[in-house]
């Protein structure tokens, strides 16, 4: 089975490579340069001899005698102390009278471009024997005045390839020697330094955790975001975008450039951790819980969870209303279990008048509550919830009253059910906090302002706790007593108050507390018109 290199041998190979690679560039370069002045250096050695030739006395006296015999004596020394390769000598015409090739004796010298005719001296490139040559022509010119006596032509091979490398081995050897060094260091460097920046991952490792991290933050059904320090989204999956309602290319975005709601971008940019709290958004109730997530005691930001209950907050509201229902038969059963036995006490004491009267009283003061309800909210459900409170209030001592103002039109059935849930948590709340008050006393306000169905709700309780007007609202939390059992029994605490903010929240209202004189609850819920019979 194969075995892959690790990142550092991956990086080794890769900087050996690259070293090759740069080794054969510097390698052709100083070889081109080598042959470059190679040739330059043949050429002017090339001039210098045919110079030093024509400038021969001897020589110039033999082609003005005509003595072609010592000039080719001459020019073959010439060539044999000087290395070069040839050495021509013509007469002015150009017929060649000296060579180291007899067969060329009485040929025409070519002269090509060269300036020699002209009586200048000329270096240029030519061939000898196949292979490029330095190839030097100098006019033999007489004495002071004289004319053109003949024409030196000196040709000298250049260095082959070999020869080249040979020249620019010793130089070669030093940059390989050197970036060898320099290569391999430094891959061990640079692969030490990924190596600590990847946790001691190799590549296969990260790319596969790459995937597994993007399969599982896709697959799973709860939203997931994560923020950087500047709260810019980094990470966020499909679930997480439906629940928001955000645009699909949110990494690398801020949340209010997203358009996510105030409440949820202040739970989202918190910097303390958040366990299970329920927050409206986006027309859903969502449960965050949300982590700051650091690496080697660094910040890096936070991860949040998200997931949906509205589905729950529908059922719980359900549940309340159940509980109200529950609650109201179980008290009038008491009231009624009481007064029948005060009855039954009076007919036996055969006080038949004072029974007769005390039916009267109840009925009376019953029928006046009940019609001050119905004048004033024509809704019938909300109306009933308001009815079967009063024996609750009355079991507790609690005076249950209306406000006078209050006017509420009838309302769709769905905006009904919110409103009655809201209506009866806060009223529940109201008549346990006015239990334990010297005077006992629940006021409620319902009325449809500016096409809002206001609820207000006062007690003469102890009021909120300074600093909790707003935390009373978050699950769980209470001012009440815990020790002591609602008539209802006991049970989970601070659950009312916070299905009231999620109601009025899902609705785009809200829901506040302040305490003079006992405790106002205030709650807003917009209501469309086509959701109100007026």
């Amino acid at each position: 089975m194969k075995r892959r290199l690790s990142l550092a041998g991956q990086l080794l190979a890769l900087q050996v490579v690259i070293v090759c690679a740069v080794l054969l560039g510097v390698a052709a370069v100083t070889v081109a340069q080598t042959a470059q002045r190679a040739q330059e250096t043949e050429g002017r050695r090339a001039l210098a001899v045919a110079e030093t030739v024509a400038n021969t006395r001897l020589i110039r006296e033999a082609l003005e005698r005509g003595e072609e015999t010592y000039v080719r004596v001459a020019a073959e020394s010439s060539r044999s102390v000087s290395g070069s390769g040839s050495v021509v000598v013509a007469a002015p015409d150009g017929r060649i009278i000296a060579t180291a090739e007899p067969d060329e004796l009485g040929d025409p010298l070519v002269v090509g471009e060269s300036t020699v005719l002209q009586g200048r001296a000329w270096v240029g490139e030519g061939v000898l024997h196949g292979d490029s040559a330095a190839v030097a022509m100098v006019p033999v010119l007489g004495g002071t005045g004289g004319g053109l006596l003949g024409l030196v032509a000196v040709e000298r091979e250049y260095p082959t390839l070999a020869d080249g490398l040979a020249a620019a081995a010793p130089n070669l050897l030093t940059y390989l020697g050197l970036a060898s060094v320099l290569g391999i260091v430094g891959s061990l460097l640079v692969a030490r330094r990924v190596k600590r920046q990847t946790l001691g991952m190799e590549p296969t490792e990260i790319a596969g955790l790459v995937e597994h991290r993007d399969a599982m933050l896709h697959g799973i059904r709860e939203g997931v975001v994560g923020l950087d320090l500047q709260g810019r989204v980094t990470l966020v999956n499909d679930e997480a975008i439906r629940l928001l309602g955000i645009p699909g290319d949110a990494l690398g975005r801020t949340l209010a450039d997203l358009g996510v709601g105030a409440e949820m971008r202040e739970v989202l940019l918190d910097r303390e951790v958040t366990r299970d709290r329920p927050v409206g958004s986006a027309g859903r109730v969502l449960v965050v819980n949300r982590l700051p997530i650091s690496s080697r005691g660094r910040a890096l930001g936070s991860v949040t969870t998200l997931r949906d209950r509205t589905e729950l907050l529908e059922l719980r509201r359900e549940l309340e209303l159940t509980r109200h229902v529950t609650d109201t038969l179980r008290a009038q059963a008491h009231e009624f279990s009481n007064r029948l036995h005060t009855i039954a006490g009076l007919i036996e004491l055969g006080e038949a008048d004072e029974a007769v009267r005390l039916v009267h009283r109840i009925s009376s003061s019953r029928s006046e509550f009940s019609a001050v309800v119905a004048g004033a909210v024509r809704d019938p459900s909300v109306a009933a919830l308001l009815i079967a409170k009063a024996s609750q209030a009355d079991e507790l001592g609690v005076d249950l009253r209306i406000a006078p103002d209050s006017a509420l039109p009838v309302l769709d059935d769905e905006l009904s059910t919110d409103v009655a849930t809201v209506v009866g948590n806060l009223v529940d709340n109201a008549m346990d906090a006015a239990a334990l008050a010297p005077h006992r006393w629940v006021e409620v306000g319902l009325g449809l302002v500016d096409g809002e169905v206001d609820v207000v709700v006062r007690d003469s309780g102890a009021g909120v706790p300074p600093g909790m007007e707003r935390e009373v609202f978050r699950r769980g939390v209470t001012s009440k007593d815990v020790a002591r059992s609602s008539p209802g029994g006991p049970g989970e605490r601070g659950i009312g108050l916070s299905l009231v903010h999620l109601v009025c929240t899902r609705r785009g209202g809200e829901v506040t507390a302040t305490s003079i004189g006992g405790s106002t609850f205030s709650a807003r819920l917009p209501a469309e018109p086509a959701l109100v019979d007026s």
